[in-house]
């Protein structure tokens, strides 16, 4: 077990440590050290009354390899570091033997990934010892105090349940569970997007905490919040094996977004002091959750087209984004909500402080970047985690229509069908039915799946062109194997936003599409605890300071989170390739062709697998070998001169890790579900950490690129292609941060179609490389 604390602390001063610390009930009179740990020993077993209760607790905990804490307490040998090493550990949770060593608790402190703790001394030392203790995660994924916490220790009366409380710069979870309040308002846009002639209203669900004074917003936007309609969704999905088609030659100039069309604004007719419609309790986003008992509310809104509110759903289009941030204008106080959607009476969010983060997931983060393009007032941080900055980068490449890894066939159409949840209610489906059938005629005109390209449609979808103005801090998070969202969204992003006068950081994983908390190997929800302490309370916690620029999960040695000073930071260096054949066919046997298309993992083996001949006319593949560890930081370049032996072709490529191995396991596995307890009496989340696998592989994909031939100058020119022409190609792979041991090779495999993303057809297309053309331009981290 190793942890990795980045939110954490250390070097707090003593006077500070002392103030702290009777805040959160750690207060004692007494005079010497062992009295001291005494009387904290005590303070952490609150619910024990009686001394001979208490003393029969700390008999099951040892001071030294043979003396139980009562015993040490009574006897003559003083306390050192290493005894209260000891305790801490013991405290803490971890186990001895499996985690730590009895007889030598300041190695396995270290061992374990632990800050050294200060050298006890004396009093002041001790309290600087326990201020640490208490901030050092446990192995169940909490800090100590996070621990006692969710075990009741702030239900004692002597702490405010009305007040945020902070301690070592994070906000601790004081807040009553069963205080909170459920509420629903309606929030007024300034636009009809469903053209029933008035501004469309939208449902926000709000759960906060009962508070003496006005709290922050933690603001989930979420299209999938008020269900979906997987019926309609895949009803709409679309065959992908078709054939690519010659495009006629033609360059995109992007022109300004059409304007939102406008509606008759609601009438109002009074004004309450307070929401008066509940909704049901139901565990979110576990982040959300986690930061609740803490002091932040929590609110959620699925937007235009969804389940009781009004619109249509766009697929992130301006109408979209323009509906994500009117919930942060009413948050702020710049707009006006209604406590139900028909009689008209106005509430404000008299609540909330105006100061709003954006947390979320996938399309959840898409909208947190979207919203945070537009400068929005009130929005002062957002949290994306394998977020989308431009769409056209999650369903299309170089030309190409290309999935998100796992969802062959859908598209923006597709989504926008999922999503709208006003479906779901026959009556409002109803009324709906011609205005969305049209929506849903223009998505699939303008997303143009017959070209593939880079247009208007996917240009009003693009974040990236708003970039200069975003004014929040950004903790931006990614999944180093995310398939879904591809990486060049985050990378694109992290780059554009490097100039701008903003806090911002950046966390890589080793996950998939997903998300990073509860973790005990990082601590992820302190660190975002952290973040959201500063920007929406204002502590003074140095969080700008105290984070690393670039945070990246080791891909080799389980549990190890490293540090960096950038992405896409290293100096590049070419290689020469050698490829073992110089042509390679699109066209499959028709038994293999449809058995691949069933089962797209099955090619995928066939393909990677680089001693299996099985493929060897439908590829070709370079090696590259190395005498040294390898980190690769930023994005790899592959440059090559091809031809086609037909107007139309694609290349595919992937960069492979090769050499067997033991790597981690591409997704988590769950080591205790439910065992994160999230606060007191409150919901909980499942401990989950990355594994090695039991069985060495081979290999590993790093990164992929694909690209249409006719698309080979830019996604939004498409050139004529004359077949048996050679063309140089400069192909960009997905962004990647990438360490090689020594020993393994570096692959680049050649093909066509990618049964898992591109569209799939069996024509019988010969490509051939030039020789000696063949460079890999690797961005190399010394």
């Amino acid at each position: 077990m190793k942890i990795n604390q980045f939110a954490q602390l250390t070097n707090v001063a003593p006077a500070q440590c002392e103030a702290e610390l009777a805040r959160v009930g750690f207060s004692t009179t007494a005079t010497t050290m062992k009295a001291t740990l005494h009387d904290f020993c005590r303070q952490v077993h609150w619910e024990l009354t009686s001394a001979a209760a208490l003393t029969a607790q700390l008999d099951q905990l040892l001071a030294t390899p043979t003396q139980t804490i009562p015993t040490f307490l009574q006897s003559d040998e003083p306390l050192t570091t290493e005894i209260f090493t000891r305790i801490a550990l013991q405290l803490l949770g971890f186990q001895a033997g499996p985690d730590f060593d009895l007889a030598d608790p300041v190695v396995s402190w270290k061992q374990l990934g632990l800050t050294p703790l200060p050298a006890i001394q004396d009093i002041a030392t001790l309290h600087q010892a326990w201020y640490q203790l208490l901030t050092t995660h446990t192995p169940g994924g909490l800090t100590y105090l996070d621990q006692l916490a969710a075990q009741g220790y702030f239900t004692q009366a002597q702490f405010d349940h009305y007040r945020p409380l902070f301690f070592n710069g994070k906000a601790q979870a004081v807040f009553n569970v069963r205080d909170f309040h459920y509420e629903t308002v309606f929030v007024e846009t300034d636009f009809d997007s469903d053209g029933d002639g008035h501004n469309d209203l939208l449902k926000v669900e709000i759960t906060r905490p009962t508070a003496s004074g006005p709290v922050p917003a933690v603001y989930t936007a979420s299209p999938y919040d008020q269900g979906v309609n997987e019926a309609l969704g895949k009803h709409l999905t679309h065959n992908v094996n078709v054939p690519l088609t010659e495009k006629p030659a033609e360059r995109f100039v992007p022109a300004e977004p059409a304007p939102l069309t406008t509606g008759a604004p609601h009438t109002v007719n009074g004004t309450a002091p307070h929401a008066t419609l509940s909704h049901e309790p139901h565990p979110g986003y576990t982040l959300n959750d986690f930061l609740l008992p803490r002091g932040f509310a929590s609110v959620y809104a699925a937007g235009i087209g969804t389940l009781d509110s009004d619109g249509l759903q766009t697929c992130g289009d301006p109408y979209q984004t323009a509906s994500t941030i009117a919930v942060i204008e009413w948050l702020h106080g710049d707009r006006r909500a209604f406590t139900n959607r028909t009689d008209g009476i106005t509430v404000a969010a008299t609540w909330c402080s105006g100061k709003v983060a954006m947390t979320g997931r996938s399309y959840l983060g898409t909208l947190a970047i979207a919203a945070a393009t537009t400068g929005v007032a009130g929005l002062k941080t957002i949290i994306p985690e394998a977020a989308i900055s431009s769409w056209y980068d999650y369903y299309r490449e170089n030309g190409l229509v290309v999935a998100p890894g796992g969802f062959q066939g859908e598209d923006a159409d597709v989504l926008a069908g999922e999503t709208f949840s006003r479906s779901l209610r026959p009556g409002d489906e109803l009324k709906t039915r011609p205005a969305f059938t049209a929506q849903l005629q223009a998505l699939q005109a303008g997303q143009a799946r017959a070209t593939g390209n880079y247009n208007q449609f996917w240009d009003d979808r693009n974040y990236r062109n708003q970039d200069d103005q975003v004014r929040a801090d950004v903790l931006l998070v990614h999944g180093l194997n995310d398939w879904n969202v591809k990486l060049k969204n985050a990378g694109q992003f992290w780059q554009d936003i490097q100039h701008l006068p903003i806090s911002k950081k950046l966390i890589l994983h080793q996950g998939q599409h997903m998300y990073l908390n509860a973790f005990p190997s990082f601590d992820y929800s302190d660190l975002v605890n952290l973040w959201l302490s500063n920007k929406l309370v204002a502590i003074n916690n140095h969080v700008d300071a105290v984070l690393p620029a670039v945070i990246v999960q080791d891909n080799v040695t389980p549990e190890t989170w490293h540090a960096q000073p950038n992405w896409f930071s290293a100096d590049s260096r070419d290689h020469e390739l050698h490829f073992n054949h110089s042509q390679w066919t699109q066209a499959y046997p028709e038994k293999h062709f449809a058995a691949y298309c069933q089962h797209p993992q099955q090619w995928e083996t066939h393909l990677t697998t680089l001693a299996d001949p099985t493929l060897a006319d439908q590829r070709t593949v370079a090696h590259l070998e190395f005498d040294h560890d390898l980190t690769i930081n930023g994005t790899v370049r592959l440059t090559l001169a091809v031809s086609s032996d037909h107007p139309v072709g694609m290349i595919s490529a992937q960069l492979v890790d090769v050499g067997s191995a033991n790597r981690l396991q591409p997704t988590p596995t769950v080591s205790a579900p439910r065992g994160l307890p999230l606060g007191y009496q409150w919901y909980q989340d499942d401990v989950r950490e990355f594994q090695l696998e039991q069985t060495p592989s081979d290999h590993k994909t790093i990164s992929r690129v694909h690209l249409n031939l006719q698309n080979r100058t830019s996604p939004s020119m498409t050139d004529p292609l004359e077949p048996g022409q050679f063309y140089r190609l400069t192909l960009d792979f997905q962004p990647v941060y990438y360490h090689l041991p020594q020993g393994r090779q570096l692959a680049v495999v050649l093909y066509a179609t990618d049964f898992a993303m591109t569209t799939r057809s069996n024509q019988k297309i010969t490509y051939t490389l030039k020789p000696n053309t063949g460079t890999l331009t690797l961005p190399e981290q010394a």
